[in-house]
């Protein structure tokens, strides 16, 4: 990991909290440390390039995968994120400014990487009038520029404290996929994530098909917080409600003792019937198992949702 601060420095406001123990993980969730050239070689690029992944920052347990296959989630407006979520690895405090260059620099690393889709998510700004709406859009105009072959998805906050144009700002970027994840079942809001809004997520996806209804949206939750069945097919039905085209489900697993302890590890049966059902609801492509995550395998399951989009409307 590039960030070798103790848990207390990188999350100051979780440090009053009860240590929650973290249980031992399955067999079925286990992974291989990363390394190989490919891993190595992708590191290097991140380095050179001065830019943030997600993979590094969150503690993603497929990185050494992805990136032995040159694929990394590239995270933009820094690596200081101005809410608190209870699940989430990634560093709270009071963020730098953004840099105007950020955007070329993910396009030279796109462009390095050769890559046929990229996905490029950030932390939340509400330090920011548009949330950073404006620096996404210039992101997504860079890779266009410098890597015209790839496609590209989006995994943005909600900016819950912008003006509605700004999501207006990133949809007339264009970008391939549009993602924002729920993150979990409304009913565990107040105390996995407290700065957000269930409902507001929820529009915010319906809403980037009103504006734009090519653009594919996506959207994930966890699982093994401490919700059960019945709260998970009413998100399904949510999104459905929305028009949210993928789904993904995967295992939420516990960064360190002060963040939400886990409730229990979902067996991987548990996340075949979840699929089975979320396809029954209609979403065009559904990913779910143990270590699904927004970016997983996010390129071969762009071409399958496209495959499908184009399936259905053909027998309409």
């Amino acid at each position: 990991m590039r960030d070798l601060k103790l848990p207390q420095e990188r999350h100051p406001e979780k440090a009053h909290r009860p240590d929650n123990a973290q249980p031992k993980k399955p067999d079925w969730i286990r992974v291989k440390a990363p390394s190989g050239k490919g891993y190595n070689d992708t590191r290097r690029i991140m380095r050179e390039n001065k830019l943030v992944t997600v993979c590094e920052e969150a503690g993603c347990p497929n990185a050494g995968e992805c990136w032995n296959q040159g694929h990394a989630t590239m995270m933009i407006m820094g690596e200081i994120c101005t809410r608190g979520c209870t699940f989430c690895n990634v560093a709270t405090g009071k963020p730098q400014t953004l840099d105007a260059f950020e955007p070329g620099r993910v396009a030279d690393a796109v462009q390095k990487l050769g890559l046929n889709h990229v996905v490029v998510t950030s932390v939340d700004r509400d330090d920011l009038d548009d949330g950073g709406a404006e620096h996404f859009a210039q992101t997504i105009r860079a890779i266009r520029h410098r890597a015209p072959g790839t496609t590209i998805e989006i995994l943005t906050p909600d900016f819950l404290k912008c003006d509605a144009q700004a999501l207006e700002v990133v949809v007339a970027a264009k970008p391939d996929v549009f993602n924002h994840n729920l993150e979990t079942v409304p009913g565990l809001y107040p105390t996995v994530r407290p700065g957000a809004r269930y409902f507001h997520s929820l529009r915010l996806l319906q809403r980037v098909k009103e504006l734009d209804p090519h653009i594919f949206t996506k959207s994930g939750i966890m699982v093994g917080l401490g919700e059960d069945r019945q709260s998970v097919t009413q998100v399904m039905d949510d999104m459905r409600a929305a028009d949210v085209d993928f789904l993904t489900i995967g295992q939420y697993l516990q960064p360190t003792p002060k963040h939400h302890a886990v409730d229990r590890f979902v067996h991987p049966d548990e996340f075949a019937a979840y699929e089975k059902a979320a396809y029954g609801k209609g979403f065009l492509m559904v990913s779910a198992t143990p270590l699904t995550r927004s970016s997983y395998h996010a390129g071969d399951d762009f071409a399958r949702l496209r495959d499908a989009r184009e399936a259905k409307l053909a027998n309409v």
